[in-house]
């Protein structure tokens, strides 16, 4: 049984440790992120400078003395309007999905199985809700019905991310009596499905580009995880900032111009084409997952 990507990074990669928000005033906000800086994994937000962080998610009784009675709530992901935020949580014991509103009220829970449901992302329309469950890539509503499960019979696929113009979901597939994890593509109606990386190692946390052209995703080579992006058609792969660490779980911003991303446990945005790197958060902290707002600042529209 796998857990989502995000807390098996949160896990392995870096401890957990503890600190204090940056801040009191309110964020916009721009990212979402994880972090660990009370004890227990919760949601955050924060502006695009890394000001104004706070907590969104309420502890909720989490026994920070006992990981097995962490809620984890981790892997968030914005609908398309910024209203509602989709993330993933164990709070009722299982692993499932979850949306609240944007200032962190009015959870609802989405799914409810004993099974290990992770990694929500939204339709452009917001109506609906793709999700991992145990190796297959599930649909429903976004108020949680009318599960349907698009994946293939053959493989484990995971990290479904869908385009922005709403044509393509992309996700991690490994191919049965295989170690390699490649980015596949498929409609949202699970047909069309095609591979768009031959890397031959660890290809994994896909997603967009704002104009749906390209996919930026993290991939192992010899050494570390690196950040890559790949047109739609599986040509011009590119890098996207040169690292000496693990680079995860990117972020495109609204604006197409910055991605974010999660660097022994900080999160830090890299400006594409000049390449300027700037780190938001502490790594003491241990912070992962940002996840970017889809919708751009007022005056930037």
């Amino acid at each position: 049984m796998r857990l989502g990507r995000s807390l098996g990074v949160l896990c392995a990669v870096v401890a957990l440790a503890g600190g204090g928000c940056g801040g009191d005033e309110h964020a916009r906000p721009d990212l979402l992120f994880v972090s660990t800086r009370d004890g227990d994994y919760a949601i955050f937000e924060m502006n695009a400078d890394g000001s104004a962080q706070h907590r969104l998610t309420e502890r909720g009784g989490d026994d920070v003395s006992s990981t097995a009675r962490l809620f984890f709530q981790i892997e968030p992901a914005w609908s398309p309007d910024a209203s509602r935020i989709a993330f993933v949580s164990r709070r009722s014991g299982s692993f499932d999905v979850y949306a609240m509103n944007e200032d962190g009220k009015g959870t609802t829970r989405l799914t409810s199985t004993k099974g290990v449901d992770h990694h929500p992302t939204w339709s452009p329309k917001g109506d609906r809700i793709a999700f991992a469950r145990d190796g297959d890539i599930w649909v429903m509503q976004a108020d949680g019905s009318g599960e349907r499960r698009i994946s293939g019979i053959e493989g484990d696929e995971s990290e479904p991310s869908w385009s922005p113009d709403g044509a393509w979901i992309a996700y991690v597939r490994r191919t049965p009596g295989q170690v390699a994890t490649e980015i596949w593509l498929m409609r949202p109606d699970g047909s069309g499905r095609r591979q768009i990386t031959r890397r031959g190692g660890q290809s994994i946390m896909p997603a967009w580009s704002p104009d749906s052209s390209r996919v930026v995703f993290a991939s192992k080579g010899d050494e570390v995880y690196a950040l890559y992006t790949v047109g739609v058609d599986g040509r011009d792969i590119r890098t996207v900032v040169p690292t000496a660490s693990d680079n995860f779980e990117p972020s495109w911003s609204p604006d197409g111009s910055r991605i974010a991303y999660q660097e022994g446990g900080a999160i830090f945005t890299i400006e594409l084409g000049g390449g300027n790197v700037e780190r938001l958060t502490d790594q003491a902290n241990n912070d992962s997952s940002p996840a970017w707002n889809p919708q751009p600042p007022a005056g930037d529209e």
